[in-house]
């Protein structure tokens, strides 16, 4: 695996989890062939944007996203504090933003404007947009739609819609992230939608520190993982690892395109 150039596109080294080795982590992944890094700062109001541009600024792998996540809507949207962040080298999209009808931590209204509000934002910035979405992918395509989202474009996050769904996200500009959930034993939906969806369409993340792919499932979850969901995605594409790893990171560096 280490010969392997891949890209970590979704993880979260600022969670406590990564308190006691957060730096030997990014070490780790480089090791593993993870050559960037994209931890997302969606969270406790602006703090989480701020402490992943920190990380960012201090290793040279690793890239930033600022946000709102939609469990915090409720706390409202520093906008101005958020365009402020955005404009940093070192971020490459807006997010993870969206929409959660599953936990709902946050009332739905609050979400959408939120949401909205952080689609305004990409399209000013020209940043792509990261998109988390549970039990609301209409809403939040039509939301994307209607505002106009294609042109930054973006991605699905942990993708759980079927494989219909990702054609018409094709349509917007938009990709999908599988994390360690496609390594998972019982897993067999998901890598038959995975199956269905263009190579081209996909990417590889980690979610860190959750959902630890096999053969790492129920321990914490870091960058250097992605490199087991890449070889489960190789299975399930029949298809050299290699080439999934070329593919899956060209679609990240065209996607964040201030990565490269």
């Amino acid at each position: 695996m280490a010969a392997l150039e891949l890209i970590d596109t979704h993880a979260h080294l600022d969670a406590e989890a990564f308190d006691a080795d957060r730096d030997e982590c990014v070490r780790r992944a480089l090791a593993a062939g993870v050559t960037r890094i994209v931890t997302v700062g969606a969270g406790y109001g602006s703090a989480s944007a701020s402490r992943a541009i920190a990380l960012a600024e201090r290793h040279s792998q690793v890239w930033a996203s600022v946000g709102l996540h939609p469990h915090d809507a409720s706390l409202g949207v520093k906008i101005d504090e958020l365009r402020a962040l955005a404009s940093h080298p070192k971020v490459v999209a807006i997010g993870e933003t969206g929409l959660d009808y599953c936990k709902e931590l946050s009332p739905r209204a609050a979400q959408q404007e939120a949401f909205e509000l952080q689609i305004d934002l990409a399209l000013a910035v020209g940043k792509p947009l990261i998109i988390h979405s549970r039990d609301a992918g209409q809403e939040c395509l039509a939301t994307l739609e209607r505002k106009g989202a294609e042109a930054v474009g973006g991605v699905f996050h942990c993708y759980a819609e079927d494989a219909a769904f990702a054609a018409r996200l094709r349509n917007i500009r938009f990709l999908v992230s599988f994390p360690g959930t496609l390594t998972f034993k019982k897993a067999d939906a998901v890598r038959a939608v995975c199956r269905d969806i263009p190579l081209e369409q996909i990417m590889v993340e980690t979610d860190s520190p959750y959902m630890a792919p096999e053969p790492n499932r129920g321990k914490r979850c870091e960058p250097a993982f992605v490199a087991h969901t890449a070889a489960c995605l190789a299975q399930v594409k029949g298809l050299p690892v290699e080439e999934v790893a070329a593919i899956t990171t060209k679609n990240a560096l065209t996607l964040f395109s201030s990565m490269r």
